[in-house]
């Protein structure tokens, strides 16, 4: 009697047979990976931030990263903390910064002609889970904190009490002006620069965090428009043919002769920035990314439906009544899917680079909102790149994150091939 056969392992699906591909290419991973970093930092930004984006301090203008110190003046390890900076001009008048230790306070007093004892020589550890400044929206809104992951407390923010409305006009003019910040008109307030300060002596890495969320935004939301409109009207115009598709693609080639950059710029020139919020510059920036973007998709997707549509399960679905839409939508578009996954992956950086360069160029989000496009106009000044470096930090979260979006649609290009996902079925059996 013949022997029973081993059951056979089960059988794996498209998607799982592309995620096997995918883990073994590494780079694929690591750009996944840092991606997944890059969109945690931005939906917490709000905690991870020492500081408001907005917020800064005149004094303190291009400042170094702050120094931390992890031992005492008498060589003794403890926890780490900072001395305030300050700004100052020697007899050549170039600006030199110094800590306020207390051996500098002769130094920083005899600059800044003031008494020695005005120096701030305190020493600020840097702690985790802060409470300072004002209570602010945290988590896009849904709640109201002063909590920070770390930073420094000063004695102004352990002494912030809510403000207390007033309920009689005399009770209003005899109650003192309380400030909402209680920094704000602070001369040359402790600041902790984790990767230096802006021309207006606001934290770099604050305003990286709240920046990502336009930069990390805008061309996935640009993408989801854009690739659902080039891949309905692709679909239609392969589908229908005839008439139909001769429009569409002449459409597709006017949309295609025009050069991107400079529609791009003719189409955000002719909104009114002045009177328009930021929210509304972020929203008319994605639409004007979307409506440039749509044509080469609508092409290539018209091109494989065009094979799709001949097919007999399409023919089988409308031989059963199914409607035209119907049969677009539930049985042709999902053919293309891999391919539009892929692409959007890959088109991803371009929204991200347009965003960058309208903002670099001063007609995409303004300033005091940031996005790591507005925060590189500081560079425009070569002179600036060259005594205050940091100030190219958005410039480098953008190559990082362009460069993991290459590597990741790079391994799903290869993942969801359907010939390389047929040849390692076969290899399976």
């Amino acid at each position: 009697m013949a022997e029973a056969s081993s059951p056979s392992a089960p059988a794996r699906t498209p998607l799982g047979l592309a995620w096997r591909k995918l883990r073994r290419h590494s780079l694929s991973l690591y750009g996944g990976i840092i991606l997944a970093l890059l969109y945690l930092a931005m939906l917490f930004a709000d905690v991870l931030a020492p500081y408001h984006y907005a917020e800064g301090a005149k004094d303190k203008a291009y400042f170094w990263p702050t120094i931390v110190h992890w031992r005492t003046p008498e060589g003794r390890w403890t926890r780490p903390y900072i001395y305030n900076g300050y700004r100052l001009l020697d007899e050549n008048f170039e600006e030199h910064y110094v800590e306020g230790k207390p051996e500098n306070a002769a130094l920083i007093a005899a600059r800044l002609r003031i008494a020695p004892e005005q120096v701030d020589t305190r020493a600020y550890p840097l702690r985790f889970g802060v409470r300072r400044g004002e209570p602010r929206p945290i988590f896009f809104g849904l709640a109201i904190s002063r909590w920070r992951l770390f930073g420094i407390e000063t004695e102004d923010d352990r002494r912030w009490r809510p403000p207390v409305a007033a309920d009689t006009a005399a009770a209003k003019q005899e109650a003192p002006a309380v400030t909402a910040d209680p920094r704000a008109g602070q001369r040359n307030p402790p600041m902790f620069y984790l990767l230096g300060s802006d021309h207006l002596g606001r934290d770099i890495f604050s305003r990286l965090l709240y920046g990502s969320r336009v930069s990390l935004t805008i061309g996935i939301v640009a993408v989801l428009i854009s690739f659902s409109i080039g891949m309905l009207l692709g679909g239609i115009s392969g589908y229908f043919s005839g008439t139909t598709d001769v429009v569409i693609q002449r459409l597709c080639e006017m949309m295609m002769m025009v050069p991107g950059f400079y529609l791009l710029l003719a189409l955000r020139s002719s909104f009114d920035a002045a009177k328009m919020s930021s929210t509304q510059i972020y929203f008319a920036v994605v639409i004007i990314l979307s409506f440039i973007g749509w044509a080469g998709m609508a092409r290539t997707v018209r091109g494989m439906v065009l094979g799709v549509s001949r097919g007999e399960y399409t023919l089988a679905a409308r031989a059963l009544g199914a409607s035209n839409l119907r049969v677009i939508l539930r049985h042709v578009l999902p053919s293309t899917l891999s391919y539009a996954i892929v692409t959007a992956t890959l088109a991803i950086p371009s929204g991200m680079l347009g965003e960058s360069g309208l903002s670099f160029l001063g007609l995409g989000i303004q300033d005091p909102e940031a996005s790591w496009g507005n925060m590189l106009q500081q560079t425009m000044n070569i002179v600036n790149i060259r005594y205050y470096p940091w100030l190219l930090a958005p410039g480098f979260l953008i190559f990082v994150a362009v460069v993991a979006f290459q590597f990741l649609g790079d391994g799903l290009r290869d993942a969801f091939d359907p010939r390389t996902i047929v040849q390692a079925a076969k290899k399976k059996e």
